[in-house]
């Protein structure tokens, strides 16, 4: 179900956007992205980049979006390290979508307007999904 709704969100998003997944370790972020790719018509893998920090995906038919790129900060501290990386390139890119997961490490550098997406455990595989803005 996680990745029904991700994929239902994936396809009303517009060029910019940026989607900030929060939720422990385990509650399916990776999951919710996946969907989300899915729901951009992506076809390729999507596994969580936690080593490589950041994965990079051509999205298919969509006229001005071009790029959905997949961002897990597991093993960054802040928003100060974030930098270091140049996440403020991916956070401004007008023709991609931006996924990030544990997106609390750096809410005071989100855009106003970004998704934020909650994932809370609901018992034995199953989970509880909050979404909305950051203002």
């Amino acid at each position: 179900m996680t990745e029904e709704i991700a994929a239902d969100l994936a396809k009303g998003v517009i060029p910019g956007s940026v989607v900030a997944l929060c939720g422990e370790l385990g509650a399916g972020k990776t999951v919710f992205a996946r969907g989300f790719a899915r729901g951009l018509g992506i076809t390729e893998t999507v596994s969580s980049p936690t080593f490589t920090l950041m994965q990079e995906y051509k999205v298919p038919g969509r006229e001005r979006l071009r790029w959905f790129y997949h961002l897990d900060l597991y093993r960054i501290e802040d928003s100060k390290a974030a930098m270091v990386f140049g996440v403020d390139e991916y956070l401004s890119n007008p023709d991609a979508v931006l996924l990030v997961e544990w997106a609390e490490r750096i809410e005071d550098i989100l855009p106003s307007g970004t998704l934020r997406v909650e994932i809370f455990h609901a018992g034995e595989n199953r989970r509880k999904v909050r979404i909305s803005k950051i203002p």
